[in-house]
C-alpha cells in the first residue's frame, strides 16, 4: 500500500476504468458495496480476496450462487464476514445480468435516462446497498457521465475524503465525465 508524506499507509484509489465490460461493472458495483460504512483502506487492503471469492467477478457465476457458496465466500480470509453484503452481491450479479439481457451493455442501460437524477433513482431500486453516494460512485468510476462532484456532494452529508482523491486523480489523468 502506498504511503504518504507521513510515513503512514494510504489507501489505494480506485481508477476510472474506460471500457468496461459488465465484469468490470459488476467489480466496481461489489466494491461500492463492501466499503459502504467501511473504511476504502480496509477494502482496497483484501481487495483481490474479494476477486477471489467471487470468481473474478464473473456476474453469471455470482448470480448462480447458492447457499453453499454464500457460505464459502464468507470463509475466504479477508472478506468482511457480512452475509447481508454478500448476499446482496449474488442479487446485484443478477439484477446486472437481467440488465446486460434487456439493454445489451450496461452503458445502453445508463444511457437510457434522460437526466443523472432518474438514472441514479433506478439503480438505488434496481440494485442492493446502492444509495445516492454508491450510485454516483459507481457510474463515475465506470466512465458515465455524472453531476460535477463539488456540486453534487452538497447533497451528501459528511466529509468524503477518498471520493474527492478518486475525483481528483480522475481528472488529473484526463477521465472525468462530470457534468457542469
Amino acid at each position: 500500500m502506498p504511503r504518504n508524506e507521513a510515513g503512514f499507509d494510504t489507501p489505494t484509489i480506485p481508477e476510472v476504468v474506460e471500457h468496461p465490460a459488465l465484469r468490470d461493472v459488476f467489480e466496481v458495483m461489489t466494491r461500492a458495496v463492501f466499503q459502504t460504512g467501511v473504511s476504502w483502506a480496509q477494502i482496497a487492503k483484501h481487495w483481490n480476496a474479494y476477486g477471489v471469492a467471487f470468481d473474478d467477478f464473473d456476474p453469471l457465476r455470482v448470480a448462480a450462487y447458492c447457499e453453499a457458496d454464500i457460505e464459502r465466500v464468507l470463509t475466504v480470509p479477508g472478506i468482511l464476514r457480512m452475509p447481508r453484503k454478500v448476499r446482496a452481491t449474488v442479487k446485484n450479479a443478477a439484477a446486472l445480468c437481467a440488465l446486460a439481457g434487456d439493454y445489451g451493455d450496461f452503458h445502453a442501460y445508463a444511457a437510457s435516462f434522460a437526466t443523472y437524477a432518474a438514472l441514479a433513482k433506478d439503480l438505488k431500486k434496481r440494485f442492493a446497498f446502492l444509495g445516492d453516494m454508491n450510485a454516483w460512485y459507481l457510474l463515475f468510476r465506470v466512465n458515465v457521465p455524472v453531476p460535477r462532484f463539488e456540486r453534487w456532494v452538497e447533497t451528501i452529508p459528511g466529509d468524503h475524503p477518498r471520493m474527492r482523491e478518486m475525483v481528483e486523480l480522475a481528472r488529473a489523468s484526463g477521465r472525468s465525465r462530470e457534468t457542469d
